[in-house]
């Protein structure tokens, strides 16, 4: 029995038992006094008209006419007469109905009041007895009507005392539910905080419990942040802070091979020309200072441009990645006016800083645009100290050239309906977890990848508009093949309450097959905001659905802000994964990862896994799936 309903009950007692109590000790109190009263009434009566016919003629017939005009005026039920000797003089009798009072009261209350007697005299003589009761009937009347008025003071102390109690327990009862909600959230091992209670005795659990949450808050940042730092120490060169080489490589073939948005962009070669004079004119210290400011300056950029990633590949060449990059314009004005600051700001005017553009896309080879690079910044040295040039190419991703014909295409493609891929997430008995499946449209007769249109369809607006028909797509492939499917949220849609609306109200109309849904998010959508993301997963986690992070590595210190969000599952970036299992450092950070996000009750799993060795490590290391090129069910 739950402690809500046990203190109903002893509210209910402590009501009923004064209360009734109380009830039962007032109508006895009135049944004797009621009582008292039919019995003075009778002495009264009989006395008086004993005394009256003592004084009158001995006449039968008088001593009867007066015996019948009492009987008739006074509700009697009987008046008798008696001789001396026991004969009867005279009687008179009549019924004693009670009419308006239940039976069941009558009986309860039932008057024991003897009839009362009178000696009238004849002078010095005794001439008879008189017998005298009265009728009860309205005695039981005024007795039940007395029983309801204090029946109904009663009820009303008693809803009085309820109306109070109700308030007193609901007073309990939110903070006691606030305690169950965040012992269920540690349960779940999400270690949530709440405000603490008035009351003393729940206060003092939930400051335990908010302290416990805190310290376990606490422990995972610095873990996490050791984590990252190892990561960072692994992946990013020492003297900038950009990715190294391996690193930056690692994140291009992984954005060239994806199915989404990422899989097109701008890449970006920026060279410090003629290194070593700088290095032999300035030294190492202020070369490597210069390197850094520049390294920074890219990623200003990068920023500027909605996100991206910056690397060092060798010496003075520094490259910025961009995807789903489309207006040229404003990248190259933008890494100009940086790198204008940076040449006038550090070391004067005889800095050589060049860069050269592209475009990328799905089908293209990094070995392509490397070498497309290289001649364009050869051909930017002829131009002067920030020389800039584009790769002279023609683009076979451009399917269309104004904004016009990508809107009506993409409208018209939206409406007929996007297409699911399907790529297995396997756990370590090889067990399926969910199918990935990136959406493509119908475009020139040809089904296109999320990374030819994504960047259009974000220009447009047009993603929650995709996102909602790759929702109803995946409810209906979840429907026929009743297996569980992932598909990704762009991060437009989540700050559409329109579109969460909408959403909530498919999954509502179909909740066996939102039950078997994985929701993926960018991780750089739910750590820019955060209060979205925690608001998304509060109203669809409820209906069964899985919300998680994709491309989670860099910043894995930051997710320790949405602990406590409803976070189901991560997916470890590809940089994480490849060539694990030559790396003791790598798996010394991706083991780390697990463990955290295991304590949390938070599934991980691993993108990107090339082979069969791969696979192996990552499930030795803790982690609870896979997936990518070297995955099959």
């Amino acid at each position: 029995m739950s402690l809500i309903k046990q203190l109903w009950i002893t509210v209910l007692v402590i009501l009923l038992l004064p209360l009734g109590g109380s009830l039962a000790v007032g109508l006895t109190a009135l049944r004797h006094y009621t009582e008292q009263e039919i019995q003075v009434k009778n002495i009264d009566n009989v006395n008086a008209l004993a005394l009256s016919m003592s004084q009158l003629d001995k006449d039968s017939v008088i001593i009867e006419l007066l015996m019948a005009a009492q009987f008739d005026t006074g509700h009697y039920q009987l008046i008798e007469l008696h001789a001396p000797d026991g004969e009867l003089l005279a009687r008179r009798e009549a019924d004693d109905p009670v009419d308006n009072v239940p039976g069941w009261f009558v009986e309860l209350v039932r008057f024991d009041v003897p009839p009362s007697q009178a000696v009238i005299q004849n002078g010095w003589q005794q001439y008879g007895t008189l017998t005298l009761q009265s009728q009860h009937s309205f005695a039981y009347q005024s007795l039940w009507h007395g029983a309801i008025r204090l029946v109904a003071w009663f009820g009303l102390a008693a809803l009085i005392g309820l109306l109070l109690a109700s308030w007193i327990v609901r007073t309990i009862r939110k903070p006691l539910k606030a305690v169950i909600a965040q012992a269920r959230d540690i349960g779940a091992r999400r270690f949530t905080t709440s405000p603490e209670p008035q009351t003393r005795e729940l206060r003092q659990v939930v400051r335990a419990m908010n302290q416990l949450s805190d310290s376990v808050r606490q422990m995972l940042h610095s873990e996490s942040e050791k984590l990252d730092k190892l990561r960072r120490r692994l992946q990013q060169d020492k003297a900038t802070g950009a990715l190294g080489r391996d690193a930056f490589m690692t994140q291009l073939t992984t954005h060239l091979e994806s199915e989404d948005e990422r899989a097109s962009g701008c890449l970006v070669l920026v060279r410090l020309n003629r290194l070593t004079d700088v290095n032999q004119r300035l030294g190492r210290a202020p070369t490597n200072k210069l390197l850094k400011s520049l390294s920074q300056s890219l990623h200003r950029v990068a920023r500027s441009q909605g996100g991206g990633i910056v690397g060092r590949l060798n010496g003075g060449d520094f490259a910025l990645l961009i995807p789903g990059c489309e207006d040229d314009g404003s990248l190259a004005k933008a890494l100009s006016a940086e790198l204008k600051a940076l040449r006038v700001g550090e070391s004067g005017a005889s800095l050589e800083l060049l860069s050269a553009f592209c475009h990328y896309a799905p089908r293209d080879t990094i070995s392509t645009l490397m070498a497309g690079l290289d001649g364009a910044l050869a051909a930017a040295e002829t131009q002067g100290d920030l020389g800039q040039q584009w790769v002279e190419s023609q683009r076979s991703d451009l399917l269309y050239t104004n904004r016009a014909d990508w809107r009506c295409a993409l409208e018209r493609a939206i409406a007929q309906g996007p297409r699911l891929a399907s790529f297995p997430v396997v756990d370590a008995r090889g067990s399926l977890l969910h199918h990935e499946s990136p959406c493509s449209l119908y475009l020139e007769e040809e089904w296109r990848a999320a990374g030819t249109f994504m960047p259009w369809v974000s220009r447009l607006e047009l993603t929650t508009s995709l996102d909602l028909a790759v929702a109803k797509a995946a409810i209906d492939t979840i429907s026929h093949d009743q297996a569980p499917l992932g598909i990704t949220l762009s991060p437009a849609s989540i700050r559409d309450a329109d579109f969460l609306t909408r959403l909530t109200g498919l999954f509502k109309a179909h909740p066996e097959q939102a039950r078997l849904l994985w929701l993926e998010l960018p991780k750089s959508a739910a750590l820019r905001e955060p209060e979205r993301f925690r608001l998304l997963c509060s109203v669809l986690e409820p209906l069964g659905c899985r919300i998680g992070l994709e491309q989670v590595g860099s910043e894995f210190s930051r997710l320790a802000e949405l602990q406590g969000s409803g976070l189901s599952f991560l997916k470890f970036d590809r940089s994480l994964v490849q060539g694990i299992e030559t790396s003791p450092e790598q798996q010394t950070v991706l083991l780390g990862m697990a463990t955290l996000c295991r304590s949390l009750g938070v599934l991980t799993i691993a993108e990107g896994v090339a082979n069969d060795i791969e696979r192996q490590t990552i499930f030795d290391l803790g982690l609870d799936g896979v997936t990518g090129p070297g995955v099959r069910l």
